[in-house]
């Protein structure tokens, strides 16, 4: 697909075909798993499509990489070979020893576990602030110090919103710039580039790749000097995404918008049996009009996702027990696939910042809304519920 043809195309239209044209000597439409270390050359230095180690670049990986790119609205792509990765590169690559970051201070458990155990040790300094409050970003960040301000929205697992635009001007005004994961949400339902960030990254194993099947992560840029830096610290550090799990990845790519909006109806029947229900204390969904994020998500975001939070009126061991009783939501971490998982924060993809500022509700749910039978899925909560 052209470049013409990429700006003016619907993003199912992108997802499906940008970043691969059909092999031109056998008509292959979907790209091939070119399973090679190395490459051919003819003469020396005389790289075929610049291909001389995989390592460096992968066929198959450069076909992910485009069409990352084209959905998300973005100059360039980078495939990794875990959402961890990706961040991690994302700190080497924009930041060095003596800097500073401002951090959600309801991050994911792992991105937590990857600032203060790996990056701080290294060098980096950091302070957590609220995403959904602009004021607190602004005052958290240290003007000439601050390298990157660090966004998740919504947030793993409260799902706080933060307004990408508006933190991107805060940002900015201080030489910063504004990082945002946007796994949770999807390319399909919000594209931060377009709301003034200047880095996206994504844990490609959620969504993006969407059926529990593959580890992967994704940095998508709109500047060409910051791909320049991210290109080479990827090559670099190595952390990159295998021909295997790139095809994997591209292929749950060309079906996201399909699935996001199933996801986003079921989610949605879910949080209104969960709202009036007795036995439920609180419900955290974005699509609520009482959820305080609710504005701002509405603004930027094309519908509210498939991730729903929940508390229980009978503490953590009435969580427990509905993750333990629970049979069509699986009980398992990660999320994003097809299927419909449930977890407990506290006990397991957050128990990493337990006894910190970051710790979560002990009484707190998270669910994946899948894309199976609504009805099921209602029945199956009721019944966990006790």
């Amino acid at each position: 697909m052209t470049q013409e043809h990429r700006n003016k195309s619907g993003f199912e239209t992108r997802a499906i075909h940008a970043g691969y044209e059909p092999d031109p000597t056998t008509g292959a439409v979907n790209p091939p798993i070119v399973a090679s270390s190395t490459y051919k050359q003819d003469g020396v230095g005389g790289l075929r499509g610049g291909y001389e180690y995989s390592r460096s670049a992968n066929p198959t990986r450069t076909a992910l990489e485009g069409a990352i790119a084209a959905v998300e609205e973005g100059e360039r792509g980078f495939a990794f070979a875990s959402g961890l990765a990706a961040e991690d590169t994302i700190l080497r690559s924009l930041m060095k020893p003596g800097d500073h970051l401002v951090f959600p201070d309801d991050a994911y458990g792992g991105t937590y576990r990857l600032v203060d155990k790996v990056a701080r040790p290294w060098g980096l300094d950091y302070t957590p602030a609220a995403v959904h409050d602009a004021a607190a970003v602004a005052e958290a960040i240290q003007p000439g110090r601050t390298k990157l301000v660090w966004v998740e929205t919504p947030t793993n697992p409260l799902l706080n919103i933060g307004d990408i635009a508006a933190i991107a001007n805060l940002a900015h005004a201080a030489g910063a710039l504004l990082v945002v994961d946007n796994t949770f949400a999807s390319p399909y339902l919000q594209q931060p580039l377009t709301l003034g960030a200047d880095v996206v990254v994504h844990s490609t194993t959620k969504y993006v790749g969407g059926h529990s099947d593959v580890v992967g992560g994704a940095v998508v840029v709109r500047d060409l000097e910051l791909a320049d830096r991210i290109a080479f610290h990827q090559n670099a550090i190595g952390g990159v995404a295998g021909p295997f799990d790139a095809f994997l990845t591209h292929r749950g790519l060309k079906t996201l918008g399909v699935r996001m909006d199933r996801h986003c109806d079921n989610a949605e029947r879910v949080v209104d049996f969960l709202v009036n229900d007795s036995r439920v204390a609180e419900v955290i969904y974005p699509g609520l009009e009482s959820h305080p994020g609710h504005a701002v998500a509405s603004r930027q975001m094309k519908r509210y996702g498939g991730m729903v939070s929940f508390r229980v009126t009978g503490g953590e061991a009435q969580a427990l027990a509905v993750c333990e009783r629970a049979e069509v939501f699986t009980l398992g971490e990660s999320l994003g696939g097809v299927e419909s998982l449930i977890e407990h924060p506290g006990r397991m993809t957050h128990a990493s910042v337990a006894g910190t500022d970051l710790e979560v509700p002990a009484d707190l749910i998270r669910l994946s809304v899948g894309i199976e039978t609504a009805d099921d899925l209602v029945a199956d909560l009721d019944r966990a519920l006790g």
